[in-house]
C-alpha cells in the first residue's frame, strides 16, 4: 500500500510540453486543489504483475450531513457504478467526500467511507448517510475479482488528503486504469475566469478509463501511429470516465448541474466514443455555498469553457503522467511518450 502526499512527477504534464487547452489562465498548480477548501488523497494499491488499483479522495473541507455543500451530477453514459448518485440528484447536496476506485470494490469502499464519516466530529448523532463513491473498471491490467481495496486503503487515502500539487498518472483509483489506447490514470488541471466581474476559480479530477481514439489539438494519436508495438488494450465499447468538478464560484445545484454536463462534453475533444459499455459521469460542487447569490445563469458561459479546457487538459495530463504498465493475464497498457508526441504533432514522423 502507497499513500501519496502529492510529490510533482518526474513527466511533463500537458502544459509543461506547450500543449495548451484554451485561453484562460490556470491556478497556481493547475491542479483541483487551486479551488480553496479541496484537498486530494490516494492510496495506491499495487502486488505486481496481478494487481494494480487503489482509491482517490476529493475531500472538501467540513462536509458532512450537517454542512452539505451544494452539488450536481451529469450521466453520460450509466453504464457504471456511481454510488449516492440518486439521493444527490434529487436533494441537490454533497454531504461525504468523493472517492474513486475499481468497478467491484467501490461497495467496500462505500461502507468505508460511512464508517469514517460516523467517527467525525458532529456526526454522533448521524442515523442517515449518502456515500459518494464512482469507479472505472481497471480488469484490464488488474485481478479486478479481488476486489484488493479494503477498508485500510480508504481510511489512508481520506487521512492524507492534502492541498497543493496532486500524484498525477498510475496512482490511486488510476493505477491500473488506460484510456484511448494508452495506459492512463488520474489527471487534474484548473481554470480561473471572471463571473460578473468577479475573478473564480475551477478545477477538475478525472479517473480516466475510456475508450476511442485520442485527438491532441485536433491531431488523432495511436500507438501505432507512435510507433509503439504491443498487444491491443481494451476492447473500444468498454471503460469509462469519472470527473470531479470542484468550484468557488456561488452556484446552486441547478447550476451546478449545468457545469458538470460540459465536463462530460469536454471528453469529446480527446476522442472518446461514448460507448455502449462506457460510465461517463461528472459531479460539479461549490465550495462556497454561502457567499451571495448565485450567479446568473445568464453569466455562466465563461465558467462553461473554463471547465470543457480544465477537463481536456486534466485527460492529457492523465496520459503524460502514467508509465507503461504490464498486468494481470500478461496485459500490457503503453505509456504515452512525451517526445514521439510532440513530434507527431509537429508532423514529422516518429524515430
Amino acid at each position: 500500500m502507497e499513500s501519496s502526499a502529492h510529490p510533482r512527477p518526474a513527466r511533463p504534464r500537458a502544459r509543461d510540453l506547450g500543449i495548451v487547452a484554451g485561453e484562460f489562465a490556470p491556478g497556481p498548480l493547475d491542479a483541483i486543489t487551486d479551488v480553496p477548501g479541496v484537498r486530494v488523497g490516494h492510496t495506491t494499491v499495487r502486488r505486481p504483475p496481478d494487481v494494480h488499483s487503489g482509491v482517490t479522495a476529493v475531500v472538501p473541507d467540513a462536509v458532512g450531513p450537517h454542512a452539505p455543500l451544494p452539488a450536481g451530477v451529469f450521466t453520460g453514459n450509466g453504464y457504471g457504478k456511481l454510488i449516492g448518485t440518486t439521493q444527490l440528484t434529487e436533494l441537490g447536496s454533497l454531504e461525504t467526500p468523493i472517492l474513486l476506485t475499481s468497478t467491484l470494490s467501490a461497495f467496500r469502499v462505500a461502507d468505508a467511507l460511512v464508517g469514517w464519516m460516523l467517527e467525525r466530529p458532529g456526526c454522533s448523532g448521524v442515523q442517515s448517510l449518502n456515500p459518494v463513491v464512482g469507479e472505472c473498471n481497471d480488469g484490464h491490467l488488474s485481478d479486478i475479482r479481488a476486489r484488493p481495496v479494503r477498508e485500510e486503503h480508504v481510511r489512508a487515502a481520506l487521512d492524507s488528503a492534502c492541498g497543493g500539487p496532486v500524484a498525477e498518472g498510475c496512482v490511486g483509483a488510476g493505477t491500473g486504469t488506460g484510456a484511448l489506447g494508452f495506459k492512463a490514470g488520474i489527471g487534474t488541471s484548473s481554470r480561473t475566469t471572471d463571473l460578473g466581474g468577479r475573478p473564480y476559480t475551477v478545477g477538475a479530477l478525472v479517473q480516466a478509463n475510456f475508450g476511442g481514439t485520442l485527438r491532441v489539438l485536433g491531431r488523432a494519436i495511436t500507438p501505432g501511429s507512435l510507433g509503439l508495438s504491443g498487444a491491443p488494450g481494451p476492447a473500444a465499447e468498454t471503460g469509462s470516465c469519472m470527473i470531479v468538478v470542484a468550484t468557488d464560484a456561488p452556484l446552486d445545484a441547478r447550476r451546478l448541474t449545468r457545469v458538470a454536463r460540459r465536463a462530460v462534453f469536454a471528453l469529446a475533444r480527446v476522442g472518446a466514443t461514448y460507448s455502449h459499455g462506457s460510465g461517463d459521469y461528472a459531479l460539479a460542487f461549490t465550495t462556497r455555498p454561502d457567499s451571495g447569490a448565485p450567479v446568473p445563469d445568464a453569466d455562466l458561459s465563461p465558467l462553461f469553457a473554463a471547465v470543457l479546457d480544465a477537463v481536456e487538459e486534466a485527460v492529457l495530463n492523465s496520459l503524460l503522467a502514467a508509465t507503461t504498465t504490464t498486468g494481470h493475464a500478461g496485459h500490457t497498457l503503453p505509456a504515452l511518450p512525451a517526445d514521439r508526441l510532440l513530434e507527431a504533432l509537429a508532423g514529422h514522423p516518429p524515430s
